[in-house]
């Protein structure tokens, strides 16, 4: 009877070596913040006054679903691979709520729904629930972007006077939360800028008041879930 034949070990230096596969990410906020910004500026400005008529949303509405939301919403599902939570949360949330926003209008120009007059309290309840989420993204970017956390900080005003506006159907919290908005837009274009230079020239451009806990996070974490991605907005 044959005796089985046990296979040796390999040597050591016959295994197979480890790879590693690098694969870094542009920063996704680049997209997200300048989606947003444009967005966000011109419903704004139509919201606190500056042009437009009473049907004027309605022809905004496909821009800031597209800008605004498909271009956002993607930009929080990249952040993910770039493992930063804060710009995953703000980018998806906000993405959303701009399809959202684009499909309701799209539903009034239809007269698939009657547009309120006056309070809109659906819209007004969405405004707190936007409102709670932003404001715990302003103190999460507060401790490693100062810059994110000013955005956030105005966006989350913003919705909170906003949603007081809309269930209480006052006009002038409207245009107020309309300015909020857009002081956060004016901000939002100045980190995705700052973002954008900081990529191309490697190295910071425009300030963006990074922390010292920032400076602690390495750019690429080797053997924590993916190898290789970059951390980062």
């Amino acid at each position: 009877m044959t005796s089985p034949v046990i296979p040796m070990p390999q040597k050591v230096e016959e295994r197979t070596p480890a790879q590693v596969v690098l694969q870094p990410v542009a920063a996704p906020s680049i997209l997200g913040l300048y989606g947003f910004a444009g967005a966000t500026f011109i419903v704004a400005a139509n919201m606190a006054h500056w042009f437009g008529t009473s049907q004027t949303a309605l022809y905004l509405a496909p821009f800031a679903a597209m800008f605004g939301g498909l271009a956002q919403f993607l930009a929080g599902m990249w952040s993910f691979k770039a493992r930063d939570g804060v710009a995953s949360a703000m980018h998806g949330m906000w993405g959303s709520f701009w399809l959202a926003y684009g499909l309701l209008s799209i539903l009034f120009a239809t007269g698939t729904l009657a547009k309120p007059t006056g309070a809109f309290e659906a819209l007004g309840f969405w405004f707190i629930v936007l409102a709670a989420i932003t404001w715990v993204g302003c103190f999460a970017a507060a401790a490693e972007v100062k810059a994110l956390a000013w955005v956030l900080g105005f966006l989350a005003a913003g919705s909170t006077i906003a949603a007081m506006g809309q269930i209480v159907g006052m006009e002038p919290l409207n245009v107020l939360a309309g300015y909020l908005f857009i002081i956060s837009a004016v901000i939002a274009w100045y980190v995705a800028s700052a973002l954008m230079l900081e990529s191309v020239y490697g190295r910071p451009v425009w300030p963006l008041g990074k922390t010292a806990r920032a400076a602690e996070h390495p750019k690429v974490m080797i053997g924590a879930g993916e190898p290789g991605v970059i951390r980062g907005q």
